[in-house]
C-alpha cells in the first residue's frame, strides 16, 4: 500500500516530546519484498539522511533530529533553519553528529542539544576558509560524499575519512579529502588536489567552464572533478580513493590513491598507483574490503567497448588488471556498493541504464547474483549506502538524476 500523507498523520502519535512512528520502522515482513530483502520507504516527512547503530539522523523544515531506536521515536530535536539544504551528515558511534550545508559543517555533542560550525583546519594547521562564490546561492557542496560509510575503527578510535563528491550540482567546490580523529570535533584536510582548469567557480551550479575562480592547490598537479570512493583496509591499516570523471587537456581525473596516516605526527601521506581514462574500470566507486581483499564497481564510459564490472584482486594487484577477478557484469554504469554480513549491495545509476531503480544483490559474497528493479519508487538512483542499524536496515539516498536528494531507502536482507 502507497504512504500517503493523510496516512502518514493517521499513523502518527506526539509522544516523549518527539515523534513516535508506526512499529512498521523495526519490522520487515510487513514490508514489500523480493525473493532476497524486504524494502520501504519510511513513513514520514522526516528525511532520514544517516544512521549508525541503533541512531538516526534526520532534518524536516527547520529542524534536526535525532533518534536512538533506529526511527521509531526521534524525541532530540533543534532548530536549524537551513536544514533543507543540508548535503551530508554522519553519526558516529558516540553519538555525535556531524553534519554539512554545502560550505558550512557542523558538529553535534550533546543529542542535539546544541551544535557548533567547525573551521576546518589545513595540512599546515592554518584555517581553511572556503572560497567567495560568484554566485551566494552557489557556494559549493563542500562535504557532499558519494558514500555513506565513511568512518572505520583505526588502532581502537573511530576514524572518519571521506571525501567530497562535488562540481556536478550547487556551484563548483576543491576536491579534498577530509578526515577527523576525534569525533567529529575537528575536521582537517588529508589531501587537496590541483586546480581543474575545466571545472572553475563561473557561478553555475555544475561549476563548468573555463572562466572564473581557479579552485583547489595549484602546487598539485593531480587533478580530478571529484572523489567517489574513500575505503580503509585494516590489514594494511591505509587508505585507498578513487576520483572521476575523464581526460581533460591532456591530464586524467580518474586515479586511485593509497594514503598512509601517521597518527603520532598527524600527517598524511598519500600516492596516486593509479592515474588513467575515463573508460577503464578504474572509474569506479564503492570501494570495500573484506578479508584482506579490496571490492569495487565500476562506471567506466567512453568508447566501445566498455571495461565495467564488479571486481575483487589483492590490493597488491590493484594497478594489474591482469591478475582481477570479475565477479559480476551488471553491463551498465555502476559506482555505488557497500558489503557487510557476506551481504554485496550496489545499484544501478537510472541516467546510465534501462532500470528505473536497480537494485544489484549477492547474499554470499559474490557465489550468486541476482537484479531487481524497483519500479513503484520512480526513475531513481540509489547513493550513499550505510550500513546495517540495529534493525538489520541499509538505508541509501534515492537521487533524481544522479545528484538531486529526492527520497530515502531501506533495504533487509531475509538471510
Amino acid at each position: 500500500m502507497k504512504t500517503t500523507r493523510r496516512r502518514f498523520l493517521k499513523a502518527t502519535t506526539l509522544a516523549a516530546g518527539g515523534f513516535l512512528l508506526p512499529r512498521v520502522m523495526g519490522q520487515a515482513a510487513e514490508n514489500p519484498s523480493t525473493d532476497h530483502f524486504w524494502y520501504r520507504r519510511p513513513p514520514t516527512d522526516i528525511y532520514i539522511d544517516s544512521q549508525s547503530g541503533d541512531k538516526a539522523f534526520g532534518y524536516s523544515d527547520g529542524k534536526v533530529l535525532l533518534s536512538k531506536n533506529n526511527g521509531r521515536t526521534w524525541p532530540h530535536s533543534l532548530a536549524f533553519p537551513d536544514a533543507r539544504r543540508i548535503t551530508f551528515s554522519h553519526v558516529l558511534k558516540n553519538g555525535n553528529v556531524v553534519f554539512a550545508t554545502e560550505a558550512k559543517i557542523y558538529v553535534s555533542t550533546d543529542s542535539l542539544k546544541s551544535y557548533r560550525e567547525i573551521t576546518v583546519k589545513a595540512p599546515d594547521g592554518s584555517d581553511y576558509i572556503p572560497h567567495t562564490p560568484q554566485k551566494p546561492e552557489n557556494p559549493g557542496w563542500y562535504f557532499h560524499p558519494l558514500q555513506g560509510d565513511i568512518s572505520w575503527d583505526v588502532n581502537g578510535r573511530e576514524m572518519m575519512v571521506w571525501g567530497n563528491y562535488v562540481n556536478v550540482l550547487g556551484g563548483a567546490a576543491p576536491v579534498n579529502i577530509f578526515y577527523s580523529t576525534d569525533s567529529g570535533c575537528t575536521v582537517k584536510i588529508a589531501y587537496s588536489f590541483g586546480q581543474n582548469l575545466q571545472y572553475r567557480d563561473n557561478g553555475s551550479p555544475g561549476g563548468g567552464g573555463r572562466t572564473g575562480t581557479l579552485l583547489g592547490d595549484p602546487s598539485n598537479p593531480v587533478i580530478c572533478r571529484h572523489v567517489h570512493s574513500v575505503s580503509y583496509n585494516p590489514v594494511e591499516k591505509a587508505f585507498y580513493a578513487c576520483t572521476g570523471d575523464i581526460d581533460r587537456d591532456g591530464k586524467h581525473e580518474c586515479h586511485w590513491l593509497r594514503g598512509a596516516y601517521d597518527a603520532k605526527k598527524d600527517k598524511w601521506n598519500w600516492k596516486a598507483i593509479v592515474s588513467t581514462n575515463a573508460n577503464t574500470r578504474y572509474k569506479c566507486g564503492g570501494i570495500n574490503f573484506v578479508n584482506g581483499k579490496v571490492y569495487w564497481i565500476s562506471d567506466a564510459n567512453g568508447p566501445l567497448p566498455h571495461d565495467r564490472g564488479l571486481f575483487r584482486c589483492n590490493p597488491a594487484d590493484i594497478a594489474n588488471p591482469a591478475k582481477h577477478e570479475l565477479l559480476f557484469q551488471p553491463q551498465y554504469e555502476c559506482a555505488n556498493m557497500i558489503i557487510q554480513d557476506g551481504v554485496i549491495l550496489a545499484a544501478h545509476y537510472a541516467t546510465a541504464s534501462p532500470y528505473t531503480l536497480g537494485i544489484i544483490f549477492s547474499p554470499d559474497m559474490g557465489k550468486t547474483w541476482t537484479q531487481y528493479d524497483l519500479k513503484e519508487f520512480g526513475k531513481r538512483s540509489p547513493t550513499r549506502f550505510h550500513r546495517k542499524n540495529g534493525d538489520g536496515w541499509f538505508r541509501a539516498d534515492l537521487r533524481s538524476g544522479w545528484i538531486t536528494k529526492e527520497e530515502v531507502i531501506f533495504i533487509k536482507p531475509k538471510r
